[in-house]
């Protein structure tokens, strides 16, 4: 089952002509899961050929205009292909607000439904086929969450030796034994699936964080993520002003990363205007000094996400 995740925006605060604001786009088995939707999402959308109406929902961080002046033109766009499945929005508190100004100011033609889900306490946000996603809060000037989606346990690897040794004949039964039946072979034999199949295996992980102080809180809720996307805002010259501002530093994220178990990637996502493309090197190395396993995002970059085993 494939997993990738597209970066459409990697910047922050203001758009630049090769930097649209953030967001990222979650990809698993052709089901689209968006998290945050700045200014320029829909340009990405396009030059990736990605198919937004699968998009099922949208998680948004907080209500910062960088992070949400994607969604109006998002969900008109939507209004011009056919869509049956509903859309939903999870956000903090005023989201659906600011869904319904828009939708009213800008008389939109919606022929969908769109479902907003303010967030009330930390937890499970949303529940799919094999795995879920988890909100958790966030240090920032406004309500801030951050998001992991995390799939379930994954049935051991099937040993077919261990079926042949126990006369099982190749087939149905097989296929039974790998679901997790349990079944009765002709002989009258009951066999489980621990007889044919080794332990269970972990799934994979996704986890997004942007905008906030670097908490030790968050290393806990990113625990495991194979690829954590993570805002490094400013290089390490700017900790004062990246404080005040409820922002971290590249090296803060390395930070949470290096501190959190089982993390295997980094991606730096968020920038500030400030730096050029040239000059995010430099937000690299500082974070690489920390957490060698850390990448820059660009815009329309894309991520394949496997499994271990």
């Amino acid at each position: 089952m494939n997993l990738e995740a597209f970066i459409l925006g990697c910047g922050g605060m203001m758009p630049l002509p090769n930097r649209h604001l953030t967001s990222v786009l979650l990809r698993r088995e052709g089901e689209l899961f968006l998290f945050d939707c700045g200014e320029g999402t829909q340009v990405s959308l396009r030059r990736l050929n990605l198919r937004w109406k699968k998009i099922s929902v949208i998680f948004i961080s907080h209500t910062h205009a960088d992070h949400v002046t994607g969604i109006p033109g998002l969900l008109m766009l939507s209004s011009q292909v056919d869509r049956d499945d509903p859309l939903y929005i999870i956000g903090p508190p005023r989201i659906a607000e600011y869904i319904e100004t828009s939708r009213r100011v800008l008389d939109m033609y919606i022929n969908y439904e769109i479902i907003v889900q303010e967030i009330t306490s930390p937890g499970i946000v949303y529940k799919g086929d094999g795995f879920h996603v988890r909100c958790f809060p966030l240090s920032h000037t406004k309500p801030c969450y951050g998001y992991a989606l995390e799939e379930d346990m994954r049935p051991g690897e099937f040993h077919p030796q261990k079926a042949e040794a126990l006369n099982i004949p190749m087939g149905r039964l097989w296929g039974k034994l790998q679901k997790g039946e349990t079944i009765k072979t002709e002989d009258g034999s009951v066999i489980r699936p621990d007889d044919v199949m080794g332990e269970p295996r972990q799934g994979r992980k996704f986890s997004f964080v942007t905008d906030s102080l670097a908490t030790p809180e968050i290393s806990t809720h990113v625990i495991g993520s194979d690829l954590f996307v993570c805002e490094g805002m400013f290089s390490r010259e700017l900790t004062e002003d990246a404080h005040s501002k409820k922002h971290m530093t590249a090296e803060e994220a390395a930070g949470i990363a290096a501190s959190s178990s089982g993390v295997k990637k980094l991606a730096l996502i968020h920038y500030s205007p400030r730096y050029t493309e040239y000059e995010l090197k430099r937000l690299l190395e500082e974070a690489r000094q920390i957490f060698p396993e850390t990448v820059l995002t660009r815009d329309r970059a894309v991520f394949p996400i496997e499994y271990v085993d």
